[in-house]
């Protein structure tokens, strides 16, 4: 369910912006949405027990978010009240109006909060989307340069998760301080790009991360053979993974750019999620003012 659940509000969202782009391609990623939502919402369990290999890199602990969050985006993307009511359910079924300390591929709550904040404009939604982002501006932990710090494994990309999520909840003075949300992940984002005395996207920026915990970039060029022992070389990856966001600093702000402290230097697709989101977000701001 967790799994075909966020495929679905994955494709739903697809078929949103392609709506206008290319008619056909936006209903087949619908149509694949509504059957994809179907299979999660009638087949209940989790991904890793099927895909045993799985649990121990991306463990999945629920899949009731997942249910409302495709549900939310199927209404959003056909206006059919049949989805909203299942978000609905889903909402209060299982227990997602908790205010959530995070924003990730295991935890879709704060995301389900903020959306149906938006779509249906009802407070209870709105006030779980304030408290969460409320939360993570004013109380959440941070490091002595401002990162708010929520994990030491994807330091970077929760605090880019919840700078993206408050963006999107900024769009709607109902929810909270737009302003206040705006600059807050402004904030978290330099941070990232070079506000905390150095860069932490490979290829950009003032001392970026020079080796990165990924294989393909560790290599050298062909036809010269990689295998196990590239991953300890003392030197930089021959290779540069222009745009990849690493993991990231410590609580005290302190980075071991070593490729096997992949604690600091793993980068993966969902680290960078938020933080890409997060800047299309930031930009669209600056566009508007110009």
């Amino acid at each position: 369910s967790d799994l075909a659940g966020e495929t679905a509000a994955a494709l739903a969202a697809t078929s949103l912006l392609f709506r206008d782009v290319d008619s056909e391609y936006s209903e087949e990623c619908l149509r694949h949405a509504r059957e994809l939502y179907k299979f999660a919402n009638t087949y209940r369990g989790l991904y890793h027990e099927a895909i045993r290999n799985a649990a121990q890199y991306y463990e999945s602990t629920d899949y009731g978010d997942e249910l409302a969050w495709a549900a939310a985006w199927l209404f959003k993307a056909t206006n059919e009240s049949k989805y909203l009511e299942d978000a609905e359910h889903h909402y209060q079924y299982f227990h997602l109006k908790e205010r959530p300390n995070e924003f990730f591929y295991n935890k879709k709550v704060a995301g389900v909060q903020v959306l149906l904040g938006q779509l249906t404009g009802q407070f209870e939604y709105q006030n779980a989307a304030r408290a969460f982002c409320d939360f993570s501006i004013k109380q959440q932990k941070r490091t002595p340069k401002g990162l708010v710090y929520i994990d030491k494994f994807g330091t970077l990309c929760h605090a880019a998760n919840v700078a993206f999520l408050c963006l999107q909840a900024a769009d709607y003075s109902s929810i909270g301080n737009p302003v206040e949300y705006r600059e807050f992940a402004k904030q978290q984002i330099h941070y990232m790009l070079g506000g905390g005395g150095r860069s932490y996207v490979v290829g950009w920026g003032f001392n970026p991360p020079q080796q990165p915990h990924h294989a393909p970039s560790s290599c050298p060029n062909l036809p010269a053979p990689c295998g196990w022992p590239e991953l300890t070389r003392k030197a930089p990856n021959p290779q540069i993974l222009y745009g990849a966001l690493v993991s990231g600093p410590d609580e005290a702000d302190k980075f071991r750019d070593h490729r096997e402290d992949y604690v600091y230097t793993e980068v993966t697709l969902d680290y960078n999620a938020g933080f890409t989101s997060a800047l299309a977000g930031l930009l669209q701001l600056h566009v508007k003012r110009k």
